[in-house]
Order: C-alpha cells, then sequence, then structure tokens
C-alpha cells in the first residue's frame, strides 16, 4: 500500500493467492525433411512452419522429397498440430544429410527446431526425420594421438578433419601443454579414407591420425543435442533389414530420449499400385500425438493400433505369452516393433535409457511435461519481494497442480515443500529461494503374470454335487 495521504475510502486490490498452473502442449510433432518442388513462399528453407491439422497447405510441399509421406502418415493417426523445417536436397545423400543437420549458429536444420517457440509460439515435443534416422553412415570413428608435442593451451587448440567426408569435427584434450587425447564431437559422414587431423594452437609438435568406420547416425546425434533443451523425444528408425542390425544400430545410444522403431512398414501407393516400404517413425509420432490428445501424455504408444498401413516391411513373430519370439527380443534390447493383433500396433514401451529409472517413454515424458509447467507457471512471481506470503503462495499452487495430475492419474503422487537448510540467510538476501518437490509417474504394465495351481479338491465338489443331483 503507498504511503499517499488520503482522508477517504479506497479500495486496494490484494493480488495474493495461488494461480492455477497449465501443462504446456504435449503433442506436437517436430517434422524435419525435403520437398524440392514446395512453394518457397509457404515453406520456406529451415524456417519452422505450423500445420494445424491443414492437408491443403500441406499440398503445397509437392509429392517429392519425404515431408508429403511423412505427413500424410501422421495425419493417418488423426488430426495432429505439426511444425514443419524443409531442407535443401543435397547433391546426394552426404550432403542431404549435412542439410538435416545443419548449423547451430545459423540455426538451420534441426536447429530450427529450437526457434519453433519465438517463429511459430510453439515448442515441438516429439521429433522426427523420417528417411534419414536409419542408417549407419561411413564416418570418423576414432582419432589416436601420435605425438602430444608441448606448449598448448586448451582454449586456443583446435583440430580440423579435412577428407572426402563432411561434418566431422573434434576437440583436443589438454594436459600440461601437451595433447593427450582428441574427443570426436562430430563422426561426420561419407568418408571414405582417413581424413588428415591439422592441430592449431600456441604450442608446437602434435600430430594425430584419424580412422574411419561404421558410425551412429549423425540426425540422431544431432537431435541429442536439441532434445533436452526442448524437452523433447527423438523417435528414430531403425534398419529395416534384420533383428540383429536393429540391435546393433541401438547399441549406437543411451538415452532416455531416444526411441527405436522398426522394421519399416508398408503403406498402398496410389501411383503404382501396389505397397511400399515407408519409415514408421511418423506414424509412430501420429500415435504418440493421438494418445496424447485422447488419454493423455502420461499414456505410452505401445499396444495402440497404427493406421494407413498395410503391413511391415518384414513379419515380426510374436506370441503374447513366447519370451523367444521376435517382437520379445526386440523389446528385450529397448527396440520397439510393430505386431499383427487385431490391427498392425506399436509394440514396446522402452527408450535407449542407460538409467533404469528412465527406461519407459512415458515416463520421461510425463516428468518433461510437470517440469515444463512448473517451470513457466511462475513468471507472475519474478522479482517480487519475498514474503512468507509469496512462498506459501508458489508452494500451494504447485501443490494443488500436483493434486490435480493424480487425480486425472498423469502422476501418482507429488508434493512442494520448503527446506530450511537450502534457504540460507544469505541465499535469500541474494535473491534467491529454493523449493523442492517430487512426483511419480505411472509406469506402464510392461509384464501381467497369472499365478496357476492344480486343486483336486474340486473333485469332491465334482462327486458332491452328483450326490445331490442323484437323491
Amino acid at each position: 500500500m503507498g504511503e499517499q495521504f488520503l482522508h477517504g475510502t479506497e479500495v486496494v486490490e490484494v493480488s495474493d493467492g495461488i494461480r492455477p498452473i497449465r501443462t504446456a502442449a504435449s503433442a506436437i510433432i517436430g517434422l524435419i525433411g525435403t520437398a524440392p518442388d514446395a512453394d518457397a513462399a509457404a515453406f520456406p528453407l529451415d524456417t519452422p512452419v505450423l500445420l494445424i491439422g491443414q492437408p491443403r497447405k500441406a499440398a503445397l510441399l509437392g509429392a517429392a522429397g519425404t515431408l508429403k509421406d511423412a505427413l500424410d502418415g501422421i495425419w493417418d493417426q488423426g488430426s495432429a498440430t505439426v511444425v514443419v523445417v524443409r531442407v535443401e536436397e543435397g547433391v546426394d545423400q552426404a550432403a542431404t544429410l549435412s542439410n538435416i543437420i545443419g548449423d547451430r549458429t545459423l540455426l538451420t536444420g534441426v536447429h530450427a527446431f529450437t526457434a519453433a517457440r519465438s517463429v511459430v509460439d510453439t515448442t515441438p515435443r516429439i521429433l522426427v526425420a523420417p528417411g534419414y534416422t536409419g542408417m549407419r553412415p561411413t564416418g570418423v570413428s576414432g582419432i589416436t594421438v601420435s605425438a602430444g608435442g608441448s606448449g598448448y593451451d586448451q582454449a586456443t587448440t583446435t583440430v580440423t578433419l579435412t577428407g572426402d567426408g563432411a561434418g566431422a569435427e573434434a576437440t583436443a584434450v589438454v594436459t600440461d601443454g601437451a595433447i593427450t587425447g582428441i574427443t570426436i564431437t562430430r563422426a561426420g559422414i561419407g568418408y571414405t579414407t582417413a581424413p588428415t587431423v591439422s592441430i592449431s594452437g600456441d604450442g608446437t609438435g602434435a600430430s594425430a591420425t584419424a580412422a574411419v568406420g561404421t558410425v551412429g547416425n549423425p540426425v540422431v546425434a544431432e537431435l541429442l543435442g536439441i532434445a533436452p533443451r526442448l524437452r523433447a523425444v527423438i523417435l528414430a528408425d531403425g534398419p529395416s533389414t534384420t533383428p540383429e542390425d536393429a540391435a546393433t544400430y541401438r547399441g549406437d545410444w543411451g538415452s532416455d530420449r531416444v526411441y527405436i522403431v522398426a522394421p519399416h512398414v508398408q503403406v498402398w501407393d496410389t501411383d503404382l499400385d501396389g505397397a511400399v516400404d515407408q519409415p514408421a517413425s511418423a506414424r509412430a509420432a501420429g500415435v504418440i500425438s493421438r494418445m496424447d490428445r485422447e488419454k493423455g501424455f502420461w499414456w505410452s504408444p505401445s499396444n495402440q493400433v497404427i493406421a494407413g498401413i498395410v503391413g511391415t516391411s518384414r513379419p515380426v513373430g510374436w506370441s503374447m505369452g513366447d519370451p523367444n519370439s521376435e517382437a520379445n527380443w526386440l523389446n528385450e534390447r529397448e527396440i520397439t516393433t510393430i505386431i499383427r493383433r487385431e490391427g498392425f500396433r506399436l509394440w514396446g514401451n522402452r527408450t535407449t535409457s542407460a538409467d533404469p529409472l528412465w527406461a519407459f517413454l512415458s515416463v520421461r515424458r510425463t516428468a518433461d511435461m510437470v517440469y515444463d509447467a512448473v517451470e513457466a507457471a511462475f513468471l507472475w512471481a519474478m522479482d517480487r519481494p519475498l514474503s512468507p506470503q509469496l512462498v506459501l503462495d508458489i508452494q500451494e499452487s504447485v501443490n494443488a497442480y500436483l493434486r490435480a495430475l493424480k487425480a486425472r492419474g498423469a502422476i501418482l503422487g507429488g508434493r512442494c515443500w520448503l527446506d530450511p537448510e537450502l534457504n540460507t540467510p544469505a541465499d535469500l538476501m541474494a535473491g534467491h529461494l529454493t523449493l523442492d518437490f517430487d512426483i511419480e509417474p505411472p509406469a506402464p504394465m510392461e509384464r501381467l503374470t497369472f499365478r496357476a495351481h492344480r486343486e483336486a479338491g474340486y473333485y469332491t465338489e465334482l462327486v458332491e454335487a452328483v450326490i445331490r443331483e442323484a437323491a
């Protein structure tokens, strides 16, 4: 209340109290690919474009490239909001992959997704690049230091890789002025021979040699750099060849944000009058988006029917109780597959997480959405004078939100509290308030066991029933 003199009556509006917390949209798909015949005005290169169930606008992409087929696959699962990023189709596969990967400083390629909030006022949460996440290309697989040299400084030392491929990047590890190791930050693509390693900086005498080999998919690797910031997950197409190839592919990743789907699906092509193979990731993204809208982001996409397909690129063996079936073999290795049972169904719950705590896709996504909602909800509280009422309002706003999520089944429980040990006078004087909260997302029921027993006593009941009927 102000200190100005007043002789009279006034009404002062008090803005204390809890505020409702809203969960951000979780069903937004981020789709990147090529469309060389697209209307450049409607779909400019490396620019997020928002499609809210707009098939007519999508027609401006043209039939060539990957985007039109991917959108058809997404919208086969129902209406979905999609952030589309179109990149230029390169002269070969390696050049196109480089365009998909893009540049983090120019916000091109996959990095355009990080600009979606400012460009189209939405954030993609489900990232797909159908046709570009399934291969394991040839890249720089290792760099060996042959001479460490002397006089190098970590801040000024750079490593350059020059060869017939593109995109490989590395950084030097400097210890006491010598190069003791070189870390590959980008494996690159398209190398047929080992690139030349050049080390520059304040020192002298260092040298190293590179080796090439089959490496992890560069598009997935690049998406992993932005997915945590977006609180998004990556739907990657595993190889559509053999289960063993899919297992090898899975070994490249150890992230709770990578969800692998294999094999490809078959879709009827009206131009060819026959079934053709297409990557499954777009349709899997459509399934997740549909589940978010119809059930909630805490539901797993597993055991949900995939619409618009007539089969899979190879049959996947499956039986509900058979641990030795191909589908179970793939699921055991954190690879989601597609089974045929009352339609074709997505089958698999697990990410490639190295931490069992985040093994399930639905658990990762539930935590993401709760964290994002809490983080975004308190703009109103920032820079207000600290007071007991302010702290209680923030705390109770979070508790009310967590109670609402529990009532909906999104979490099993949660609460927010103030820990005095984390809020010292020095911290509070510096304007830093710390509140704790906990949640527990529900795990999907992945395994159901019935224990069957024999009971000879039922024969006694049979005999007694016969005697009663005969009496």
